[in-house]
């Protein structure tokens, strides 16, 4: 090796070491003592469950407990309160209705029952795939497809038997009956 070549070696080589050095290695065996780093607390680990979890405090200008506009946590057991979606709206004057103004979640209520409804465009039997949540009437739990006919939206059973029929009654609102002659509404 020539006296040029070793020059470059050792240049490099220094170079490397200087570079360990900055990545907080102390030499080429491994990593910088750790008396540089302090470890992490541990954490506590208690699991937690309903009752232990506390309110937040109130945000300054937002409703609070007990204020007008205060709702419940999505999924709380709410007072059940009588569901008047309105005198059925006439079919001559309900709005015309695309499928894609019904796809998604929606609330459906009829009687004391007010529960999750939801409509996509996966075929099923008798038309689209529908599915409700959260319903205690037996009427609306037997919902698992819709249809579109014209401006009525047909809410059908796995069987194919209607549940309920509705027409537009104004924006993201429907409104109708169901197959025993309950009122019903579908929100957003």
């Amino acid at each position: 090796m020539t006296g040029r070549h070793a020059a470059v070696l050792a240049l490099v080589a220094t170079t490397m070491l200087a570079g360990c050095g900055r990545l907080g290695m102390s030499d080429m065996g491994g990593p910088a003592p750790a008396a540089q780093y302090e470890p992490l607390p541990a954490a506590p680990t208690k699991p937690v469950t309903q009752g232990s979890l506390q309110p937040l405090p109130p945000v300054p200008g937002q409703p609070g407990p007990g204020m007008a506009g205060d709702m419940p946590p999505p999924g709380a057991p709410g007072p059940v309160a009588a569901v008047d979606p309105g005198p059925p709206p006439s079919p001559e004057k309900a709005p015309p209705i695309g499928r894609t103004e019904v796809l998604g979640a929606w609330k459906i209520a009829s009687g004391t029952d007010s529960c999750q409804l939801f409509m996509t465009l996966t075929t099923w039997s008798g038309g689209y795939r529908a599915n409700t949540r959260g319903c205690t009437s037996p009427q609306l739990q037997r919902i698992s497809a819709w249809d579109l006919s014209g401006k009525q939206v047909a809410l059908k059973g796995a069987d194919g038997s209607i549940v309920a029929t509705l027409y537009g009654a104004g924006p993201e609102r429907f409104s109708g009956q169901t197959s025993e002659r309950l009122p019903v509404s579908v929100s957003r």
